[in-house]
């Protein structure tokens, strides 16, 4: 489900957040060095990942001040500062207690908030993470100087793809994933910036908070890992206490890359205990999303009461078609929907309805229809049909109903009209897609 992106206030800074999912599972996720709300989505191999945590959690993630989305800063933050960040984003999603889950630099924030704000956290899930980075005498697993100068020079060729084969094996020769981490890089962060924070790293030591972590925690690491060897992981478990410790197979760092599945179903069990990825209902049905054209811009331009009044109509509206045409609602970010149907061609309808009915309150806004087959897990739904669904809506123009080849066909018979058949690429979808859009429909 697309998510609009938020800031929240830590002192002077703005940190972009996004929430995603529902239920009472709270998490915030906690990412590496480098991450772009909105652009790591279009990967995917992270579409995927995140689709099936949010299937289960209600999670808001967010990107590090200096990084992604958030206030660029003068030189690399504390820990101290970082945590902040934390604070900020579960103050201002609401979140009095949540699960943290981070990977790789994330890792040491997460141990540092838990041991400070215990009453804020419910549990602690660290993958591919460290307590310190850098060699000392009592910490010989630590990285050397040598090796630090050669994960410095990163920096000369930042911004070009370098490195995926030490942060990711499994995805090295895959062009699509080579060019989406070379922009990644380059939306991230400044290679002025990643030197800061490079320098910073060699100060990094969260060991003496340790013996404080109190909450369930939960320790992943893949045994052959070349950015984060896996004995940071093992030591991580065995100075948490009553920590549980997974070594998996696999030698990529990202977390999403490699056996994903092998890392999801240790955080699910971990935190609901109970395992749906092997028992996972693999169904065909038809997808639709929703979504209000400009709707930062027109929340500004109302102000805040009569912006709420319009989410509130447009709730109501959106609720009452689904209604009618038989749609089940899944997931809603305010300004958008995201619901299943057991018929393309009432899917399309319910698009067109809601769409028109929006239009009778000033506002207009964008529909995407796919049909297509998904994972079902407790009643969410993932996989590349519903991103497809979701990229199709995101590349509507204002009051148009666009649906993928697949829909058209399906619906043929039905007395709805479409025009293109143009043959798009659309965004994070390594093949092109036949895109019609919905000229005219039967109420």
């Amino acid at each position: 489900m697309a998510s609009p992106t938020r800031y929240a206030k830590a002192a002077d800074v703005h940190v972009a957040y996004q929430v995603h999912g529902a239920g009472d599972l709270k998490a915030l996720l906690t990412p590496g060095f480098i991450s772009h709300l909105e652009y790591q989505l279009q990967e995917p191999n992270v579409e995927r990942f995140t689709s099936r945590l949010f299937s289960f959690l209600h999670a808001a993630i967010f990107d590090k001040r200096g990084t992604g989305l958030s206030d660029p800063v003068p030189s690399a933050p504390t820990l101290e500062e970082r945590v902040d960040d934390m604070r900020a984003v579960l103050d201002a999603v609401g979140f009095g207690r949540a699960a943290l889950i981070g990977w790789s630099e994330g890792g040491p924030m997460d141990l540092l908030f838990a041991a400070m704000y215990p009453e804020r956290v419910t549990h602690l899930v660290l993958f591919g993470s460290y307590a310190r980075f850098a060699w000392a005498p009592d910490y010989p697993i630590g990285v050397s100087a040598q090796q630090f100068a050669r994960f410095m020079s990163i920096a000369d060729r930042w911004g070009d793809g370098v490195a995926l084969g030490a942060f990711a094996p499994s995805l090295a020769d895959n062009a699509q994933a080579r060019e989406w981490w070379a922009r990644l890089q380059r939306h991230s962060l400044t290679p002025g910036m990643l030197r800061s924070l490079f320098l910073l790293y060699p100060q990094i030591d969260v060991r003496a908070v340790l013996p404080s972590i109190r909450v369930p925690t939960l320790v992943m690491h893949r045994r052959g890992d070349k950015v984060v060897s896996v004995e940071h992981g093992r030591y991580l478990a065995e100075h948490i206490r009553d920590a549980r410790y997974v070594e998996l197979d696999g030698d990529d760092h990202l977390i999403h890359a490699g056996d994903q599945e092998a890392v999801l179903e240790e955080i699910e069990e971990f935190l609901t205990g109970v395992r749906h990825a092997a028992g996972a209902e693999r169904v065909l049905c038809t997808l639709l999303f929703t979504d209000i054209v400009g709707s930062t811009e027109l929340a500004q331009r109302l102000g805040d009461d009569r912006w709420r009044s319009v989410l509130a109509q447009h709730e109501a509206i959106v609720r009452r078609h689904l209604q009618r045409f038989r749609g089940t609602e899944i997931d809603t970010a305010g300004d958008g929907f995201f619901a299943s149907f057991d018929g393309p061609a009432r899917a399309v309808q319910c698009g067109a309805a809601i769409r028109d009915a929006m239009r009778q309150i000033g506002v207009e806004i964008r529909v995407g229809v796919h049909t297509g087959e998904c994972e079902r897990h407790a009643g969410k739904l993932a996989g590349v049909a519903v991103h497809l669904a979701a990229r199709l809506s995101a590349d509507a123009a204002p009051g148009e109903v666009l649906v993928s080849g697949t829909v058209r066909d399906l619906v043929a018979g039905s007395g709805l009209v479409f025009t293109g058949g143009d043959s798009r690429r659309l965004k994070g979808l390594s093949d092109a897609w036949r895109v019609y859009r919905l000229e005219a429909a039967r109420a």
